[in-house]
């Protein structure tokens, strides 16, 4: 059976998504999961688009070690240098650098003859290969792109030193029937595509994606570009979890295989929906809530008596456990941390100590602690920053009745150590909360959007806020959650703040899309 790559742009494509803001702590906590799922190439971002991207690039290139680490770069000199500084630590450096080659991008974007489009490909993966083992080319916008000329390209490129060439439905163009013979053609008519891998990258736009990925595969390519629960621009990429489930499912129809350990997909999903707030839809393939839910009586009638009737994959295939260990008050420090291990978190001393005091916190108001609850907990804390300054709510009360305007007083610590207490009113409670913390906070924050859902399920769950602000103009993102509403809306709000002093407010984060 022939083996795929997997090259996974969650952390580069994925996050640009609309909304999504990844801090670093938070890049490499997502890293570290993509390494235990086995992908073979992890894009950790764009190095050259700014100082915070770049560092988030070299912390995850000098960490992990299970799979190479790639950056994007467009095709000049300075994205390239930075990439090299930021990607030399890896196991295996890459760099993914790339030029539009569709006509419409060439007379409108780079305005640039397809003469001088080839000059700067050719130059400049040349010069990338001086400095890094292993070259991906992409053709941005290859499925409008002329296929012969695609062929000039592509022959240019790999005799200058490109090892991967990746043909991407940038904008989401193309059908099955159509990228299957463009790699055909490919495959037909360069003379030196044996020196290559040939990648599919494909977006989500009229939903073939997944569809466009697979034919791809039948048609030459060996490796795959996705992320994870299909984030991504605009409708999103090819969600990989759902190409590696069908390269397994129908193992009578694709004789290829990923090294994906796909027992991890279920908490990678997890992990990935939490820390960027894109919730996973229910009736999502593989990963959503409903994938294994059976309403139907017939349905129901036939899994009770063979479970194949209407179910192809198995929970437990991607990692949904119906056998869990449950932790409730009585259990102790040593229980906690097996269970954290066994969740997937390496959390050091003083972060496993926090964490299991936020776990008997929980306790204390939950009688069972559910795997959802602690993957909160242990998320939270793991993603927290201990040396930052910030601000920290230290108590808040609501007044609320159907004949009263709601209220709320706020105490806080400013960033400064400075305590500050406030009231203020609004419409509702989450209103009046968040008009009371604007007056405390000492910059200018408009809310953007405001999500809220549940951890798990029963009175008792836990709530999960996500916001979307603008601070000082600054986009952020923030999550926050307990088991009152209200409590977990303020948290968002303030992480969200909090992470705007992580950065320089000077900063433009630079997206690009491939």
């Amino acid at each position: 059976m022939a083996h795929v790559n997997v090259f996974d742009t969650t952390l580069r494509d994925g996050e640009q998504s609309a909304g999504v803001n990844l801090d670093r702590l938070e890049k490499v906590e997502i890293a570290k999961q993509l390494e235990r799922l086995g992908v073979d190439i992890m894009e950790a971002g764009f190095p050259a688009s700014s100082q915070a991207d770049f560092e988030a690039v070299k912390e995850i290139a000098d960490t992990v070690r299970g799979c190479s680490v790639t950056g994007l770069a467009r095709a000049n000199k300075r994205d390239i240098d930075i990439a090299w500084e930021a990607l030399k630590g890896g196991a295996e450096p890459r760099l993914h650098v790339f030029i539009a080659t569709s006509p419409i991008h060439m007379t409108h974007k780079l305005k640039k003859t397809p003469d001088e489009v080839v000059e700067k490909a050719v130059e400049m993966v040349a010069y990338a290969k001086e400095k890094f083992p292993h070259v991906q080319f992409s053709a941005e916008d290859a499925l409008r792109s002329d296929k012969d000329f695609l062929v000039h390209i592509i022959e240019k490129v790999i005799d200058a030193g490109a090892s991967v060439i990746n043909l991407p439905d940038t904008v989401g163009f193309t059908t099955p029937d159509e990228i299957g013979r463009l790699f055909r053609y490919v495959r037909e008519n360069v003379p030196n595509i044996d020196k290559a891998i040939l990648s599919t990258h494909n977006h989500d736009d009229l939903g073939m994606a997944v569809s466009n990925s697979l034919a791809a595969i039948e048609n030459g390519a060996r490796q795959i570009e996705g992320t994870i629960n299909g984030i991504g621009e605009r409708a999103g990429n090819a969600a990989l979890e759902e190409i590696a489930v069908a390269l397994k499912i129908r193992q009578d129809r694709f004789d290829y295989e990923t090294g994906l350990v796909l027992k991890e997909i279920k908490r990678t999903s997890d992990l990935v929906s939490r820390l960027t707030g894109m919730q996973v839809p229910g009736n999502k393939a593989v990963v959503g809530r409903n994938a294994f839910a059976h309403e139907s009586g017939i349905h129901q009638d036939g899994m009770l008596k063979e479970s194949t009737t209407y179910e192809i994959i198995t929970p437990a295939m991607v990692g949904i456990d119906s056998n869990r260990m449950v932790l409730g008050k009585h259990s102790g420090r040593h229980a906690f941390k097996q269970k954290s291990e066994e969740l997937g978190f390496a959390l050091n001393e003083n972060k496993l100590k926090e964490a299991f005091e936020s776990f008997k916190t929980l306790t204390g108001k939950k009688k069972e602690v559910t795997d959802d609850d602690l993957f909160a907990i242990l998320t939270d804390t793991q993603t927290e920053n201990e040396d930052q300054a910030k601000y920290e709510l230290k108590a808040f009360q609501v007044q609320y009745g159907s004949i009263n305007r709601p209220t709320a007083t706020i105490l806080l610590t400013r960033p400064d150590g400075e305590e500050v207490e406030k009231a203020n009113t609004g419409e509702g409670s989450v209103e009046a909360i968040y008009n009371t913390l604007d007056d405390l906070i000492e910059a200018d924050v408009h809310l953007q959007d405001y999500q809220l859902s549940s951890i798990g399920k029963g009175r008792d769950a836990l709530a999960e806020v996500h916001v979307q602000l603008t601070v000082d103009g600054v986009k952020a993102s923030g999550r926050g959650s307990a088991q009152d509403v209200l409590e977990a809306s303020a948290h968002a709000f303030l992480n969200a703040v909090n992470r705007t002093l992580y950065k320089s407010k000077q900063e433009a984060f630079q997206k690009v899309q491939v």
